[in-house]
């Protein structure tokens, strides 16, 4: 019986993996994979990017993730298309088995915890309050490994069987993995365990140590008007410059496990027995969780002094809030509305992945929802970085548009990674890496400044880039200026060397 239902659950978290996975679309190279892809493929072909790998090498300084995903690659021979594809999928699903476990935990309905599960799995491109993410990313992000391995950890701390040990190598993996999420993973399991001792104790944050702080020397670098400069373009990493509905996208939940804390405490059955039981101390730990993070966020991004500390980004401990908001919401809602009635588990599954699919396919410009190996590529600008990456050498070191990456019909792919040749810094994503490490700012700012007017440019300024830098192609709107050696052009881009 054990067996059976064991294989049971799986089949039915890999359905749901599967639905997620479609409602969410995947798009390798996609944002931040300009780095994480970049670096994977550099860890398999050190060769690459002679140009350009310290805005790769510095900032993957904190993770084994490259390494674990580069060894895959070794391990089973597929190539990185195909391994970067089954991670996603793995992770997916780690997320939504933890998830089942923990809903198992807060819930005794059945049809409660799996409305909890596929919750998650429909929501898992819900935009987190003002933090820049979503509850997971489009395409392999250590992130989402690091979220599927803190879920598991929560779901072992809940465990009484002397088996909440196994809670801390996973969080040690994806502390390993993602230190900033492995952090708050830490945080929050340290509170679940003593609201889970203590479930009408006092509030827990006075109680909590700090969240484990990110062992990277050059985290506290001294910042210069550089980098100040690439800070100034991401107002959403300072909490005060968020707008009134960021501030209630991070308050509101809180406020909501605050309520059904007290709600949940101490209440019991008809029959005397208490009614999911575990369910008050998880709100209290999320509750107690969020304040304190929030206060922490606060206090280092109020003073001057603390202002290296605001790329540690901590309003982004706010995604595991989200998860647990998505899992408690779809619970309840099991529990209370949907209960055991066929009709309405179909409307609820149709409404919540229909509409949330919907948003998705608008949200990427023109691009194929799923960019999956054996898509045919129709993307434009995908088209021209699928040729320079089999056409041009290995050492080829290329200029294009600084915001090529917020460009129309795009869709935030990264030329890096998916042309896997070297480039001068974008204006968009490689200013997040400038100020990840601040000794590279000034390298940005450079090429920053050499590439302004880009949309003006003719052959004289090509011909600057390549005496300063070295740059000895480009990627530029078709039909190109007649002074440069175009190779290879579709409707919208042209391929050209710099004479």
């Amino acid at each position: 019986m054990l067996r059976k239902r064991l294989i049971q659950d799986i089949l039915s978290i890999f359905l749901l993996t599967a639905t997620g996975f479609l409602v969410m679309g995947y798009h390798p190279g996609f944002e931040d994979d300009g780095i994480y892809l970049s670096a994977v493929k550099l860890q398999l072909n050190p060769t690459l990017y002679p140009h350009d790998s310290e805005f790769i090498r510095l900032q993957m300084q904190a993770t084994v993730f490259d390494d674990l995903i580069a060894q895959s690659v070794h391990w089973t021979k597929l190539p990185v298309v195909w391994s970067e594809l089954l991670w996603q999928f793995a992770a997916l699903f780690l997320i939504l088995w933890a998830s089942r476990q923990i809903a198992a935990r807060l819930f005794r309905q059945v049809h409660a915890q799996w409305s909890g599960v596929a919750m998650v799995a429909a929501m898992l491109t819900l935009p987190v309050a003002g933090t820049a993410l979503n509850i997971a990313d489009q395409h392999l992000h250590p992130r989402n490994l690091a979220t599927a391995l803190i879920l598991c950890a929560i779901s072992f701390v809940f465990n009484e069987e002397n088996r909440r040990w196994i809670a801390v190598p996973l969080l040690v993996a994806a502390f390993a993995i993602h230190p900033i999420m492995g952090a708050f993973g830490i945080s929050f399991c340290l509170f679940l365990l003593l609201a889970l001792r203590a479930a009408n104790s006092l509030p827990l944050a006075t109680r909590a140590p700090l969240a484990a702080a990110v062992p990277l020397g050059w985290l506290f670098a001294p910042d210069t008007p550089s980098w100040r400069a690439a800070l100034a373009s991401r107002s959403y990493y300072s909490v005060y410059h968020w707008a009134w509905y960021e501030w209630l996208g991070a308050i509101m939940p809180l406020v909501l496990f605050g309520l059904l804390w007290q709600a949940t405490r101490g209440r019991t059955s008809a029959e005397g027995e208490p009614t999911d039981e575990k369910l008050a101390p998880f709100a209290q730990a999320v509750f107690a969780y969020g304040i304190f993070q929030l206060a922490i966020a606060m206090a280092i991004q109020a003073p001057a002094a603390f202002a290296r500390l605001m790329t540690l980004q901590p309003m982004r401990f706010l995604q595991l809030v989200y998860i647990f908001m998505a899992l408690v919401g779809g619970g309840l809602l099991g529990q209370f509305v949907l209960e055991a009635k066929i009709w309405r588990w179909t409307a609820y599954l149709l409404l919540i992945n229909g509409s949330m699919f919907l948003v998705q396919w608008k949200c990427i410009d023109e691009g194929t929802h799923l960019e999956l190996p054996t898509t045919a590529i129709t993307n434009p600008w995908l088209q021209a970085f699928a040729w320079v990456k089999e056409n041009t050498p290995t050492d080829a070191y290329f200029a294009l548009d600084p915001r090529y990456l917020a460009v129309p019909g795009e869709g935030f792919h990264s030329f890096r990674a998916l042309a896997e040749r070297s480039q001068l810094a974008d204006g968009i994503k490689d200013t997040a890496v400038a100020m990840e490490v601040p000794s590279l700012a000034p390298v940005w700012q450079e090429q920053q400044a050499a590439l302004a007017g880009w949309s003006h440019f003719q052959r004289a300024d090509f011909e600057r880039l390549k005496a300063q830098f070295g740059v000895n192609w480009v990627l530029v709107s078709n039909p190109a200026t007649d002074s440069l050696d175009c190779q290879w052009h579709n409707a919208s881009i042209a391929v050209c060397r710099i004479p």
